[in-house]
């Protein structure tokens, strides 16, 4: 969200008006300094603003397209609000239709969902239409994914989507060969208008039992594409490994080397340094990064390019990947397997003693990795532990890559880069599937090493993109909301930890906040806050920076196997450099813009599976401790209760407001605290708590704990409330209302 009100639709009208009609979303974007998530609710806006624009036209001389008073409707979305967004079923004019909001009091029955039909009446209202629902309409039957139970010889299947309450009831002439404890997909039936929700078992996934199951589930509920097609496959097994030099240069002799996880399958970067001969650049270093030609592979509008945008990035579960490419390609031809020849996009950079870029070049080549070593074997070579692997590597290799780093750091911290600290964990899974611990994932220095080594890489291929004036793809991170900061700073004054919020923003100020509150009790409350105050990162083809990193340009170029992006980056790349045919082609930057709007929401629907399916495992993994008490700290402050994240495990869960004792609790908003009224007891962000696990719904990944650190004594409702309830919600049982029939909706 951006720091300034959004303008209205009849400001955008205006200034389209203004403009001769001809502005479009990047003008309106630029004229009212609309950014990051925020042209998401302009591209609606601008659709919305263009089919009631066709609507008026088509009134005037009153053409087909005109919508009639009774019309089948379909529900496209609904709001946070709870509005359902619809459409005409049928609509015969070129342009969008008009919007209609279905009116929920006239709904009878399960509250609408998207791809339910009504037949409806329509109420004109002004710039949008009312919809009156007369009858639900029985269409394709929609689907839902949940574990299967029985109560006697009836089926009920519990949703494995959190936010669906109710049960399915499922009869037995509609159980098919299913179980109970199965992973089921469910299609829903006609029931009763007042009754229970109905449905027929169309697809058994397997048990629940089965850990297996627990990252389908979470690719079934995400959407996520698991497979590919014969089309896609063909094409992958036809690819044939690339031998010949050509017009490539020659790298195979040159002792490049690929570090990553231990575990992993694919190998799409690898990288070499030297210090630099150069008189005039003492202390330098020669740095190659040699990234897997994936776009000589997959060729625009393949089948395997088609494939790939769906999918958009690789989706990484605990126990398997979603991957973007082909096994073909992705674990094999794309790989840059040691002393396997490889094609590749190289990169030489020369960099000063102090870590400066001095110059750079891109260029096509075939190189043969030296070796591939996890980030703990390099670590232990240079504490002075080396292995057989990595023995070898270590003074021609492993010291060059460390010195450069060096200097890339040193030129980092200048710079200001942000430098939240997080603990990460890993799953490890043991050999019946299941999670058989959580650990802390290690911060070597290793890691820091790839890191940076990518990051100057990265750099680079949005200097040459912009320096040819070809098309690129942004990685962008664009500063924080003012909003937040005022959220963030009203939190820090209330630990003693001064923070200015001028007109200027830069990461080097958080840095200082951090540093404040480095190695006290609050320190992991002020990290997980100032991360929460920043913007989410997106793709674009409009520079904005990447404020994270202190970045003027930045563009994702290192894993085009993993990251559908970068492979737009190597094709903008091929164009620039003139090294092939099979480039960006004929895509425009309005194309181009709609790709990389299309791989961030993807990117979004893959982290929230990883996530989910990291907290069902977790559940499993914490199901037969229920009843155990835990060390945590407070990660979440809301109105419905305490978020807290166990300090072992890492795991989420939270403690409902009924969990936190007898006392009653009041949120603050500006300091993100509950407080309790006869007892004072305050729970803020980062507090450190002892907790009892009450429930864990592996179905779900949900967890729920209640409060162990304090002894409350049972206190009389007072006047303005109920212990536990917080103050400003409806009583239970009760219906809010409709407020606000007819408003714009934003």
């Amino acid at each position: 969200m951006s720091g300034e009100p959004l303008p209205t639709k009849q400001d955008i009208r205006k200034f389209i008006d203004e403009s001769g009609g001809k502005a479009g979303k990047r003008e309106v974007a630029r004229a009212f300094g609309i950014k990051g998530q925020d042209r998401i609710w302009l591209k609606r806006m601008m659709k919305e603003i263009i089919a009631e624009r066709a609507v008026e036209t088509k009134e005037k001389g009153r053409p087909p397209g005109k919508l009639p008073p009774v019309t089948v409707i379909t529900v496209v979305s609904v709001d946070e609000d709870g509005d359902a967004l619809c459409r005409p079923t049928s609509w015969d004019a070129d342009a969008e239709s008009p919007r209609i909001v279905l009116d929920p009091d006239s709904v009878r029955g399960p509250a609408p969902k998207p791809g339910d039909q009504y037949l409806s009446r329509l109420l004109r209202r002004r710039e949008w239409y009312e919809a009156k629902a007369m009858k639900r309409l029985e269409i394709t039957p929609r689907t839902t994914t949940g574990v299967l139970r029985m109560v006697g010889q009836e089926g009920r299947v519990q949703p494995t989507n959190r936010k669906l309450r109710q049960e399915i009831h499922i009869r037995p002439g509609d159980l098919g060969d299913a179980k109970p404890g199965d992973l089921v997909i469910v299609e829903s039936l006609p029931g009763r208008a007042m009754g229970p929700r109905m449905g027929r078992i169309a697809e058994v996934l397997g048990s629940f039992d089965n850990p297996k199951a627990i990252s389908i589930l979470s690719i079934q509920t995400h959407d996520i594409p698991d497979s590919f097609n014969a089309e896609t496959l063909g094409e992958a097994a036809a690819a044939e490994p690339v031998t010949e030099l050509g017009r490539r240069t020659d790298l195979r002799d040159i002792p490049l080397i690929t570090i990553d996880p231990a575990d992993a399958r694919d190998h799409d970067d690898a990288v070499w340094a030297e210090a630099d001969t150069d008189p005039n650049n003492p202390g330098g270093f020669r740095i190659l990064v040699a990234i897997a030609d994936v776009a000589h592979y997959v060729r625009p509008g393949s089948a395997l390019d088609k494939a790939a945008l769906d999918r958009g990035v690789s989706a990484y579960f605990p126990d398997r990947v979603a991957p973007m490419l082909p096994e073909a390609l992705s674990a094999d031809l794309c790989s840059l397997k040691p002393g396997e020849v490889r094609p590749c996009m190289a990169v030489e950079m020369i960099i000063s003693a102090e870590g400066r870029k001095i110059r750079h070049r891109f260029f096509r080549a075939l190189m043969r990795s030296a070796a591939n070593v996890a980030y703990e074997q390099v670590q232990a070579a240079i504490d002075g532990n080396p292995d057989d692997a990595t023995r070898p590597l270590l003074d021609p290799v492993l010291k060059p890559l460390f010195g450069a780093w060096e200097a890339l750091d040193d030129a980092r911290r200048k710079r200001g880069a942000m430098e939240i600290e997080l603990p990460e964990r890993r799953a490890e899974i043991g050999e019946d599937g299941f999670i058989r611990a959580i650990v802390p994932r290690d911060r070597l220095d290793a890691h820091k090493v790839i890191e940076e080594m990518m990051i100057l890489a990265n750099v680079a291929a949005a200097e040459t993109l912009e320096r040819r004036k070809q098309i690129c793809v942004y990685r962008i991170h664009e500063p924080p909301d003012p909003e937040r900061l005022r959220t963030l700073k009203d939190l820090l004054d209330t630990i003693g930890i001064p923070f200015t919020i001028g007109e200027v923003i830069r990461p080097k100020m958080f840095n200082g906040v951090l540093r404040k509150a480095r190695d006290t009790d609050e320190e992991p409350m002020v990290n997980e806050s100032v991360l929460r105050a920043q913007t989410a990162a997106y793709y674009g083809t409009e520079n904005q920076g990447h404020f994270g990193l202190a970045l003027r340009r930045y563009a994702h170029f290192t894993s085009p196997i993993r990251r559908y992006a970068d492979l737009l980056v190597h094709r903008a790349l091929i164009d620039a450099l003139g090294a092939g045919n099979d480039g960006l082609g004929d895509l425009n930057i309005e194309q181009v813009e709609a790709m990389a709007e299309q791989v961030s929401a993807n990117e979004r629907r893959a982290m929230l599976a990883e996530r989910d399916a990291l907290d069902r495992f977790t559940a499993v993994f914490l199901q037969d401790q229920v009843g155990g008490r835990f060390t945590a700290r407070v990660s979440g402050v809301t109105r419905a209760g305490v978020f807290v994240t166990l300090s072992e495990t890492g795991a989420s869960g939270l403690v409902p407001m009924r969990n936190l004792g007898t006392d009653y609790f009041d949120f603050d908003e500006k300091s993100v605290s509950l407080t309790g009224r006869s007892t004072g007891m305050t729970y803020r962000l980062g507090q450190p708590v002892q907790v009892r696990l009450k429930e864990a719904a592996p179905v779900t990944g949900g967890l729920i704990f209640e409060m162990l650190d304090q002894a409350v004594a049972t206190v009389k409702p007072s006047r303005q409330g109920r212990p536990g309830r917080p103050r400003n919600l409806p009583k239970r049982g009760g219906k809010p209302s409709l407020k606000g029939k007819g408003r714009r909706k934003k």
